[in-house]
């Protein structure tokens, strides 16, 4: 297959990943999905899990990945940086994805460890607001038993676990597919991409 058209199935992936890392992102804004949290959320008295605002989904996995797989997408037409250059930047390019994609990769893998934050009820016995499941070692992960500890808001982990675990594989999918288009930009610069228009 040619660099070009290589390029092009290395990009149309890279759109979708990198818009379930922004929904995903947006979306645990809103455990429950209510505003009530996000609204209410303060350093204080947090009710937000802090990973969601670190923002690895949006900036990360999101704009960080979009960008390159922009230029990723144009390297594969064939009037339109389809040439050894174009293949050259987009090395450059996919390895801003790499680094946007390690990073929402991070982001989701410690705030699946560290659990949600929510409401629940210490051994005192006062309902108070934190993460219960921060010294476990993601151990709370494998004992759905224990994640009724979380009061409020309602089934925040599974919420939390499932959007998480989701930005966590779109990340690492990311991370692959832009690691193959450095090899596939440095044979593109090398052997030009088998287009017409290529130029040297």
């Amino acid at each position: 297959m040619c660099t070009g058209a290589c390029s092009k199935f290395i990009a149309i992936p890279l759109y979708v990943l990198a818009l379930v890392s922004v929904i995903c992102n947006i979306m645990l804004f809103f455990p429950d999905f209510s505003t009530e949290y996000a609204s209410a959320d303060s350093k204080s008295e947090p009710k937000l899990t802090d990973e969601v605002k670190y923002m690895g989904g949006l900036i990360g996995g999101g704009i960080m990945v979009l960008i390159p797989a922009i230029h990723i997408h144009l390297t594969s037409a064939q009037n339109c940086c389809a040439n050894r250059c174009g293949m050259f930047l987009s090395i450059g390019f996919a390895a801003i994805g790499v680094v946007g994609a390690i990073y929402s990769l991070a982001v989701a893998a410690v705030g699946l460890q560290n659990g949600p934050v929510c409401q629940y009820m210490p051994q005192n016995g006062t309902n108070i607001w934190g993460r219960p499941f921060l010294d476990s070692d993601g151990n709370y992960l494998g004992n759905k038993d224990s994640w009724k500890t979380c009061l409020v808001p309602d089934n925040v982990v599974e919420f939390n676990l499932g959007l998480f675990s989701t930005l966590l594989v779109a990340a690492a999918l990311e991370v692959i597919l832009c690691a193959f288009q450095m090899i596939n930009g440095l044979f593109g610069c090398i052997c030009g991409t088998c287009s017409d228009k290529d130029e040297d």
